[in-house]
């Protein structure tokens, strides 16, 4: 029941706040749309907790560096987003290109300053991201991105991809790893939800200026390591470290046939 009752609250909010959103969005300024989302995003953390039966801890705000920065997140749920989004006042967020398939996201994402990217990477992605990730910069934003670029099952990771760190070194901004085990509750996209206190930890800032294989090493290791511990804590089972899987992509890439 639950899982039912929340999966009408979310259904029922996300249209609700979404036409209202697009017609926000036909005022000058970001500032009514933003307020807005900045609503929903609040109503549907307070839907995880009351009606879900998920609440949120958050651990190591103290941490968080003054001014801009990148927070560069584990994503093993939906609810990551608004749980993250929930702590900040004009967050800007990479998303792939698959929210602009939902009808009038689009027109929402574009009067964010949302930075959204070709799922399928490549140049054109990485491109994209460096353009629309310095438009939130010039605004002095906080970018909020998921390295990985996919949604992993607890227990998983996917390699992590370098636009972080081309963002870090473009922009010379801190990074903020952030680990969770919020996927324990509320996995993936499922539509099961399970009750319990979900961790969300703001972790110590990568000082600018690493080279981008020991940056990329050390963001995995603190997101990764912190992110077993959260889970061990959360099942009370030994820290196990995270297997990666390969993305869809790489799976189906390695599964076709080598050319003759």
């Amino acid at each position: 029941m639950r899982s039912f009752a929340f999966a009408a609250a979310y259904w029922s909010l996300s249209i609700a706040y979404t036409l209202a959103a697009v017609g926000a969005a036909l005022l000058p300024g970001r500032a009514a749309t933003g307020w807005i989302i900045r609503r929903y995003v609040k109503r549907m953390v307070q839907a995880m907790h009351v009606l879900a039966g998920i609440r949120i801890r958050y651990r190591g705000e103290d941490r968080l560096p003054a001014g801009a920065f990148i927070l560069a997140a584990k994503h093993q749920s939906w609810g990551d987003g608004f749980s993250i989004y929930d702590r900040f006042e004009d967050l800007a967020f990479v998303t792939g290109d698959h929210l602009e398939k939902f009808p009038l996201m689009a027109t929402v994402l574009r009067k964010l300053g949302a930075i959204v990217v070709n799922n399928c990477g490549g140049r054109e992605a990485r491109e994209a991201l460096k353009d629309r990730a310095a438009d939130a910069h010039r605004d002095g934003r906080r970018i909020l991105i998921y390295p990985e670029g996919n949604l992993a099952k607890v227990g998983e990771k996917f390699r992590y991809r370098s636009g972080v760190w081309h963002m870090y070194r473009d922009f010379d901004m801190p990074v903020v790893p952030v680990a969770t085990n919020l996927g324990l509750f509320w996995p993936q996209e499922a539509f099961r939800k399970r009750p319990g206190t979900a961790t969300l930890e703001f972790l110590d800032p990568i000082p600018v200026g690493l080279a981008k294989d020991e940056f990329l090493a050390r963001l995995e290791a603190a997101v990764e390591d912190r992110t077993a511990e959260l889970v061990a804590e959360a099942t009370g089972q030994p820290v196990t470290p995270a297997v990666q899987v390969p993305t869809p992509d790489e799976a189906a890439r390695a599964a076709r046939p080598a050319a003759a």
